[in-house]
């Protein structure tokens, strides 16, 4: 990142949109706007944002799958199909 080119006011991004737009696509590296010199926002190009997110999904399954497993094995006692079945119906007052 080179901070006199990828970080900008909110008022250059609106006298230089175009060229600044382009330039996130051609660099594919990200312009952090600023608003009374703090960081406000980003601007990213959409290939690196749709890689980020799905790479952020995968992540969130993984560990989601990873403490699914610990609770498993952490279990003192799992229901058999059959307590599952019987619990299911007497909630749902099936005979």
């Amino acid at each position: 990142m080179k901070p006199t080119r990828d970080i900008q006011t909110v008022s250059e991004f609106k006298q230089n949109a175009s060229k600044l737009v382009k330039q996130v696509q051609k660099t594919r590296q990200p312009i952090i706007l600023t608003v009374n010199g703090k960081p406000a926002v980003v601007l990213q190009d959409v290939e690196t944002f749709q890689a980020l997110s799905s790479r952020l999904e995968y992540d969130l399954t993984i560990a989601a799958i990873n403490e699914a497993l610990l609770e498993w094995d952490n279990s003192e006692h799992w229901s058999t199909h059959d307590e599952v079945f019987a619990e299911l119906y007497e909630r749902n007052g099936i005979e």
